[in-house]
């Protein structure tokens, strides 16, 4: 496991301290879930990106399979 430190303002941190109790989680892990969520949204956009680019293209990306 790695760890990494990430400074946060007071402001910042009082906010997701108040989140994370919210939720009855740890700091830690609410941020941990918060970077899962963002990297899933981000592999989804990627995907999705990828997707329409093929469809938009598909007769050239066919014609250079040829």
């Amino acid at each position: 496991m790695k760890e990494l430190t990430v400074v946060f303002t007071d402001t910042e941190w009082e906010s997701l301290s108040d989140l994370a109790d919210a939720h009855g989680v740890p700091v830690a892990e609410f941020v941990r879930t918060a970077v899962r969520a963002y990297e899933a949204a981000e592999a989804a956009r990627v995907r999705a990106a990828g997707e329409a680019y093929t469809v938009a293209h598909a007769d050239l990306l066919r014609r250079l399979g040829e």
